[in-house]
């Protein structure tokens, strides 16, 4: 049996890395993921996980380690955030394009400058397009969980694609609740240990990373498609079956909330859900049909999913911590793609909020609300992007 304990997000998902037993931890400190690699460097010290800590002199070289080791067969972990997440950019195409199920916690912190140590999510969302699965938690339980799934999903023979667990900076990742802490016997028999499909052997040669012509490039970028358009169900599948060994269980690809009958529904990703969820519960008591659309996975982006659980709202609301300079955020275009292909069209606003960790107050996402309501009454009133909670306001 597994026990409570109070963890923080750092903690808590420090502790599903040595349930998951990686052979090797690589890593760089930097703000505010450096308590996870801490707390793995003392489960390595105590004997509490059999690793090898590498040390390196940057995060660059922190994902050069793991590529390394995952070539020679090895399940490994790295974390970072931030600039950190950026100075490894080169390196995470070749980990997944080479498809090695690297799993990388990313403690959510805005990029400079100027420079700050708080949360928004222009750090991961910035690398949406290298390849690697995306999946965004609301809590420290659920970071702890989506570690544990994360492994399971990556090397899936049918993926065998590296995992982003993105976690809330500070407010999560420093941020101490009750977390159930699973048996290492329950997580042996929801993760099985790691058989690599790809790896160095002596007896039979292979090159990694070679350089290819034109007339063979383009079938590795479609193998990549095609292993994330596999995890669209994996990803639900793999949250199933963690459900029915845990009993938790945290949204597949979505997760929705009084979106059935929502006339009025505001997209969200991360912490900022629970929030949503209090404010839309306290509409709905004052007799205003509001409903909140959890995203868990960001990449692969589950268009049918959320086109589903929107269409029969008549005005959408996403909410961003990041901006995509010169258009709009990154979720609201997507959302926006998810709706004209499946046909439905609803009103649909972009609210950019939390940048740098500016809190998103419940009387922000009531104004955010009250916008996309009077966004229906007055089609083509509203601005298609909206910065909420400016000093200037």
């Amino acid at each position: 049996m597994g026990e409570r304990r109070f963890f923080n997000g750092n903690h808590a998902l420090a502790h599903a890395v040595r349930l998951a037993g990686p052979e090797v931890v690589a890593a760089y400190p930097i703000t505010p993921q450096t308590a996870i690699i801490e707390k793995l460097a003392e489960f390595i010290a105590d004997d509490q996980l059999d690793a090898d800590f590498i040390k390196v002199e940057s995060e660059h070289s922190a994902l050069c380690a793991c590529f390394g080791a995952a070539c020679a067969g090895c399940r490994v972990f790295t974390a970072t955030c931030s600039q950190g997440l950026v100075y490894m950019c080169e390196m995470l195409p070749y980990v997944s394009s080479n498809r090695f199920p690297v799993v990388m916690a990313v403690a959510n912190r805005s990029l400079a400058a100027p420079w700050t140590m708080w949360c928004d999510h222009q750090d991961s969302i910035s690398m949406r397009d290298h390849g690697w699965i995306q999946l965004y938690v609301e809590d420290a339980q659920e970071a702890l969980d989506t570690c544990l799934q994360a492994y399971r999903l990556a090397e899936d023979p049918e993926v065998l694609t590296p995992v982003m667990v993105c976690l809330d900076g500070f407010t999560l990742s420093h941020t101490d609740e009750m977390v159930d802490l699973p048996a290492p016997e329950e997580v042996g028999r929801f993760l099985p240990p790691y058989s690599p499909r790809h790896a160095i052997n002596l007896s039979e040669p292979a090159t990694f990373s070679i350089g290819t012509p034109p007339d063979c490039y383009m079938e590795y970028k479609y193998s990549q498609q095609l292993a994330m358009e596999a995890a669209l169900s994996k990803i639900p599948q793999v949250a199933g079956e963690f459900e029915k060994c845990f009993h938790r269980h945290h949204g597949g690809l979505v997760k929705e909330y009084h979106c059935a009958d929502a006339d009025l529904i505001l997209v969200t990703m991360g912490s900022v859900t629970g929030t949503a969820r209090f404010v839309a519960e306290n509409l709905r008591s004052k007799g205003k049909r509001a409903g909140v659309l959890k995203v868990r996975s960001f990449r692969p982006f589950p268009i049918r999913e959320i086109a589903s659980a929107l269409q029969n709202a008549r005005g959408v609301g996403v909410l961003d911590r990041d901006c995509s300079f010169g258009n709009q955020g990154a979720l609201g275009t997507e959302v926006k793609s998810a709706l004209f292909e499946s046909g439905s069209r609803p009103q649909v606003i972009n609210f950019i909020a939390g940048l740098s960790g500016r809190d998103i107050r419940p009387v922000d996402l009531e104004k955010m609300f009250t916008a996309l309501e009077e966004a229906v009454a007055r089609p083509g009133s509203a601005s298609p992007v909206n910065f909420i909670g400016l000093r200037c306001e």
